[in-house]
């Protein structure tokens, strides 16, 4: 299914081509009919030439409709522009277009009904005049009469051929349905629909029910989609959803269905304007921004040239890249489009950050990029990246120092660690018989979010002489060592990173030049864990492992899955599980094979 809108003039026939292309009523409301206009939205439907089913989201025309309007554009990837031929370009027909323009809609058809009435041609080349220089210049242009039939074909075939150029959406994004309509049946109580640009509906689905008041988890007790009952609704469609012990006065047009916790739900928003009519964007100071169905007041402060900071006035799940629309209700005019550049902006608190802000952002486009939002954040959650709209394989092929789903800056690494080292002198000179800077103390010092992060930064920066063991970042003892045990450490560290079970054998120990008394100090330094009498690993392997033998999901482990999940030998995977055992990692069982403790 595709989903079109249509746009244009109030009484230009938009409801009387939707009716005549599909045999059904759009108009909803009896007062929609006795008046002959459309107050709300309307929905309707059709198969093509070809196969392709079609979906009309049919919208009002009239100025004082115009928010209903972009409520039924808004989340739609095509519009049906349509100019009656008797009366051509009109006052509505340069506000709609002014909102498509805004909302960066590239896909269409321009429309010239009522050809019975008057020669079409004048029309069509007034409205092409229009649209020139608009992102609908160059539309395929059909001229039809409803009432004649005439027209007709030639338009399911433009139609059809529209459907096919739109590119197709995502069945995996996550879901972010934005209502337009809410209702009640009797028997199934609270349905709510809306059009699906992307991401699956599955009955039995729980999602997140966002409103003004806040988030909600529900679920979807039943689907339907072209008046037919479905299991499952890939987007983009129209689709209603009948929601369980949800009540119908707690949702309403603007609120959201949404996958849970895959979205960032803010009411800060950085953007770049762009002014439907091509000149620089000229906003007052409180605006309405529309994406969806919703429509939010928001206060404007000008940055740059081009771009804003956006105060919403209600939380909104918002991604980089997602496009709005800014309407002046004062002058009641679209006032710009805007493009989403920062959904989690830095504060601007300081004399001069502005300024600042500005022209950071005049360097940002919106088109979400893992390496450079990382790089602007310095630390920040892989999942918090995935929220604000950047892809999950970009954000998975990022190859930098991570821990506990925080993912650092590798350009801060080195100025990070060198300043912890810093840190833990200067506490040493002032307490020298406390040595070493404690855990919490280290974060801070650091500015890190997590005190995790802490070994992963010493490991990426291969910081020599700084450890972090039994709650303090400290000075190694290495690094007092001589430079001969150290050149040793430094070969077995190369050799055990390839290979971290590989225990090295006498030989190899020997040609390092580290025997018993040098292993004995190296043991003592934290540097390396000592199984059993000539067995060595790197000081960590132990946690290592459990993290290995915990990601089997095995209830129990015998030695010899031991040996092979780990790729070691008996020599090591014996002393290696009694090392377990003796620090409480692991028990044995009645059959003698070994379970992690959870």
């Amino acid at each position: 299914m595709q989903v079109i809108a249509t746009a244009g003039h109030v009484d230009h026939g938009k409801s009387t081509l939707v009716r005549a292309l599909t045999g059904m009523e759009p108009d909803r409301y009896a007062e929609e009919r006795r008046r002959g206009m459309t107050i709300d939205l309307g929905y309707a439907w059709t198969t093509l030439p070809g196969g392709a089913t079609i979906a009309f989201v049919d919208v009002p025309g009239h100025e004082r409709f115009v928010t209903t309007m972009l409520a039924g554009v808004g989340p739609v990837p095509a519009a049906m522009f349509v100019v009656a031929a008797d009366e051509g370009w009109m006052p509505q027909s340069a506000e709609h277009l002014d909102a498509l323009t805004a909302l960066g809609v590239r896909h269409g058809l321009l429309v010239v009904t009522r050809s019975d009435l008057l020669d079409p041609s004048l029309a069509l080349e007034e409205a092409r005049s229009h649209l020139a220089g608009t992102d609908l210049a160059g539309v395929p242009a059909v001229a039809v009469s409803a009432v004649t039939g005439a027209g007709m074909d030639e338009l399911r075939t433009a139609l059809a051929d529209l459907a096919a150029s739109l590119p197709t959406p995502d069945p995996a994004a996550d879901v972010r349905l934005w209502i337009d309509r809410a209702f009640t049946v009797r028997g199934a109580g609270t349905v709510v629909t809306g059009t699906l640009p992307a991401g699956t509906l599955r009955t039995d689905d729980e999602l997140d029910l966002l409103g003004p008041e806040g988030a909600r988890r529900v679920t979807v007790r039943g689907l339907q989609a072209l008046g037919e009952p479905r299991d499952t609704v890939p987007g983009v469609a129209r689709v209603a959803v009948n929601l369980r012990g949800v009540a119908r006065e707690a949702v309403g047009r603007g609120d959201l269905l949404l996958t849970p916790g895959a979205f960032l739900v803010g009411d800060v928003v950085d953007v770049r304007l762009r002014d439907p009519r091509g000149a620089p964007a000229d906003l007052p100071s409180e605006v309405s921004l529309h994406i969806g169905s919703a429509a939010v007041p928001v206060r404007v402060r000008p940055l740059g040239a081009d771009t804003a900071r956006l105060r919403l006035a209600r939380p909104l799940p918002l991604r980089i890249g997602d496009v709005v629309v800014l309407r002046d209700p004062g002058r009641r005019r679209i006032a710009a489009g805007a493009a989403v550049l920062d959904v989690v902006p830095p504060p601007l608190r300081r004399r001069g950050s502005g300024a600042r802000r500005a022209a950071e952002l005049a360097t940002m486009n919106p088109t979400p990029d893992a390496a450079a939002e990382l790089a602007r954040r310095r630390v920040v959650r892989s999942a918090d990246l995935v929220a604000m709209g950047v892809p999950r394989s970009e954000v998975a092929a990022l190859a930098v120092p991570a821990a506990a789903g925080w993912l650092v800056d590798p350009a801060v690494v080195e100025p990070v660690v060198t300043g912890l080292g810093a840190a833990v002198d200067a506490h040493d000179t002032t307490d020298p018989l406390d040595p070493g800077l404690p855990t919490e103390a280290a974060r801070r010092a650091a500015d890190l979010p997590d005190a995790r992060l802490i070994d992963a930064l010493l490991r990426a920066a291969d910081a020599p002489g700084l450890v972090h063991r039994d709650g303090r970042v400290s000075r190694s003892v290495a690094a007092g060592l001589p430079a001969a045990v150290r050149d040793g450490l430094d070969a077995l560290r190369a050799d055990l990173e390839v290979d971290p079970f590989a225990a090295p054998g006498a030989d190899r120990l020997a040609e390092l030049g580290l025997g018993p008394r040098e292993i004995a100090s190296l043991v003592r330094a934290g540097e390396l864990l000592r199984l059993a009498d000539g067995v060595v690993l790197l000081a960590g392997a132990d946690d290592r492992a459990v993290d290995l033998l915990t990601g089997l999901g095995a209830d129990e482990l015998t030695l010899s899955e031991v040996r092979q999940a780990l790729g070691t030998t008996r020599r090591v995977a014996v002393p290696l599980m009694e090392h377990l055992g003796r620090t409480g990692r692991t028990v044995r069982t009645d059959s003698g094979a070994h379970r992690l403790r959870r």
